[in-house]
């Protein structure tokens, strides 16, 4: 992805406060794209990438897609990346995406015995105090915030990740851009 198309995605990347979820694209559009992703989900890494490298180009002008986080049990340091990307998003919007970003592409280099050690270092690359950062893990609001969003989706019926809802519509797990694409298309002309 080219520096000024991803400056320009970050753009338009809004996250009022970690108490918000994380929105690209189109805030105010009226096609929603609801996502519940896992950070140390490989598919959802995978589905990462066709954000970035497919859907934000083809679509972020037009479609709001909407984050929320769905960490699951089986994976050890999935909760305390959704914590840490709440506490970037308190930070700086755009450095909570970053923080993702950064995250689901170091997810084979990331385990739960160096998490602290890799949080510390992305947080002293941006400028962020690594202790400040490492103690955000015990911030009892933001792992509430996480657990709103994780209740949210099982009462969607949320069990796999990535879940994406289109119109209500649910993609789950592995799904292709085609079908994505399509979904969108059909929401877009519906409104």
């Amino acid at each position: 992805m080219s520096g000024r198309l991803l400056v320009g995605l970050l753009a338009s990347t809004i996250a009022v406060s970690a108490e918000q979820p994380l929105v690209e694209g189109r805030t105010e559009s009226h096609v929603r794209v609801l996502i519940y992703e896992d950070l140390q989900c490989p598919d959802c890494a995978a589905f990462r990438r066709m954000m970035d490298e497919k859907l934000l180009p083809r679509y972020g002008e037009r479609v709001a897609f909407i984050h929320h986080d769905f960490p699951l049990a089986k994976h050890a340091w999935a909760r305390n990346a959704a914590i840490a990307a709440r506490y970037f998003d308190g930070v700086k919007p755009e450095l909570g995406l970053v923080y993702r970003r950064h995250i689901m592409a170091s997810i084979q280099e990331t385990r739960a015995d160096n998490f602290n050690d890799k949080l510390s270092t992305f947080a002293r690359d941006n400028g962020i105090d690594p202790a400040q950062a490492v103690a955000a893990l015990d911030d009892q609001r933001l792992a509430a915030l996480v657990e709103r969003d994780f209740q949210d989706g099982v009462a969607r019926g949320v069990a796999k990740t990535p879940t994406v809802f289109i119109g209500g519509k649910p993609f789950i797990e592995h799904f292709s851009f085609e079908d994505i694409s399509q979904s969108i298309e059909e929401a877009l002309a519906g409104h």
